[in-house]
């Protein structure tokens, strides 16, 4: 059921970017390529879909994306305002409209007691618009993922067919 909600939600947002005439790039590390995977599983994405970074290290972060060490440093690679520089940094990086930033922890290691398995930031730059958000997601790790990516979808498709950005 989880893939059936993704191909419906990337048909849509990708029918949402051609009708808007957005593109769309993007910088994730949690779900290790699988929000680029579900954009360009769809026949046509290259229309839209500028390119992405699977940025799943803080060097990455930093060298690929220009996320300020001094950012991952104070706030944490799982952070908004880090996913906020990643978006930043991917849209940038390949000249589109839209840049969507995604961290977090998947699991079964890696959380703390303020940031616990399931952790996920979002992140959301479109022109003068951002958006920003942290949520948990329960479950192992490929729930985790595909909790993510789904929810970067419907926020992202919310946005363009709000028809806020550039």
């Amino acid at each position: 059921m989880a893939d059936a909600v993704i191909r419906d939600l990337s048909m849509r947002l990708g029918a949402a970017l051609v009708r808007t005439g957005r593109t769309l790039a993007v910088a994730e590390s949690c779900t290790g390529g699988g929000f680029c995977a579900a954009v360009t599983d769809i026949p046509g994405s290259s229309a839209y879909f500028a390119g992405g970074v699977v940025a799943y290290g803080n060097a990455s972060k930093a060298r690929d994306l220009g996320v300020p060490a001094s950012l991952i440093e104070s706030s944490g690679a799982v952070s908004e305002a880090v996913a906020a520089a990643m978006a930043d940094g991917a849209a940038a990086r390949f000249g589109a409209d839209i840049g969507v930033g995604i961290t977090g922890i998947a699991g079964p290691g890696g959380g703390t007691p303020d940031k616990p398995v399931g952790t996920v930031c979002l992140a959301i730059s479109a022109g003068e618009v951002r958006r920003s958000h942290r949520r948990r997601f329960p479950g192992d790790r490929e729930t985790v993922r595909r909790g993510t990516v789904a929810w970067a979808l419907a926020e992202l498709l919310s946005l363009v067919e709000g028809g806020q950005g550039a």
